[in-house]
């Protein structure tokens, strides 16, 4: 059949889809491999492509009739029967019967079928916590270090949660908000932003990172997230005082020391001679150096 031959009557266009094959497609449109063949002439079966053209019987896939107490749910990307059945509540033996001759190993975007209610039901969190909409990338871990709290207090206040099966836009509880930093004397809050280590923030702030740690009880040091709030020494990073012939230059996204060297005629030895302390492996943005005064 040709790309562009209009399909004979009794059938409709269709445009093959990851995934397709004439079994899956006999199925979803509630017809047979042999009348989608005959539809076809001259396709062949086992080499369909994305984007091919071919022709269905039918029009539309026959409407999802769902039992009582049941609604249609279009599947998405990423959905499988186990994680809907933790979604809506229910089970994966609970959804096979309410949606007899589904295939649960071959579920396709834009496909119809039968789950419990109308949506998932409402959470209703303990006093404290307030709810939070998972996103990409979220695992019950990293939101325990997030929010200041841990994974078996974030399973108290989500039973029936399912910790290895969490889904975008899910729904669950977390802690109101992270405690208010309270600094001992001498220090003060610093939010943490993209790239930031203890390590590179003990240089910025002229100290250590057993002075951050000490300073910041209950920090993970290998799990700093943009945001969250730490104690620093003092105010702001000490002011750069430069020797005769030196100007104070500002750290910019791409430097390096050697970068810079070239930059100002100068050398890497030069620029560490006159920046005592510094370290040319841990730069960063905002950072405050020594560099020649003319170029």
């Amino acid at each position: 059949m040709s790309v562009n031959q209009p399909c004979p009557q009794g059938t409709t266009p269709y445009i093959i889809r990851a995934g397709d094959t004439y079994f899956s497609l006999a199925q979803r449109f509630n017809t047979t491999v042999a009348a989608i063949t005959a539809a076809n002439p001259g396709v062949d079966p086992n080499r369909l492509v994305i984007g091919q053209r071919i022709c269905m019987p039918g029009t539309t896939p026959p409407p999802v009739t769902c039992p009582t107490g049941f609604t249609t749910y279009t599947i998405r990307a990423g959905d499988t029967l186990y994680a809907l059945a933790i979604r809506f509540n229910t089970t994966v033996a609970v959804l096979i019967q309410a949606n007899p001759g589904i295939n649960p190993n071959a579920l396709f975007i834009g496909q119809q079928i039968c789950v419990p209610g109308t949506t998932p039901p409402p959470v209703t969190c303990p006093t404290g916590f307030t709810t939070y909409t998972i996103r990409a990338g979220d695992t019950l871990y990293a939101l325990a270090i997030r929010f200041n709290t841990t994974v078996n207090v974030l399973l108290q206040a989500n039973p029936g949660i399912n910790p290895n099966a969490l889904f975008i836009g899910q729904q669950i509880c977390v802690p109101s908000g992270p405690p208010p930093v309270t600094c001992p004397t001498g220090f003060t809050t610093y939010t943490i932003r993209a790239g930031d280590t203890l390590y590179a923030i003990a240089i910025r702030f002229n100290t250590t990172v057993n002075v951050l740690l000490q300073a910041n009880p209950g920090i993970n040091p290998n799990a700093l997230f943009i945001g969250q709030r730490i104690c620093v020494p003092g105010t702001t990073p000490p002011p750069v005082t430069c020797p005769t012939g030196f100007t104070t230059y500002t750290i910019v996204a791409g430097d390096t020391l050697f970068a810079i060297a070239n930059r100002f005629n100068t050398t890497v030895n030069v620029l560490l001679q006159a920046n005592p302390g510094i370290n040319p492996n841990a730069l960063f943005i905002g950072q405050r150096i020594c560099v020649p005064a003319t170029t």
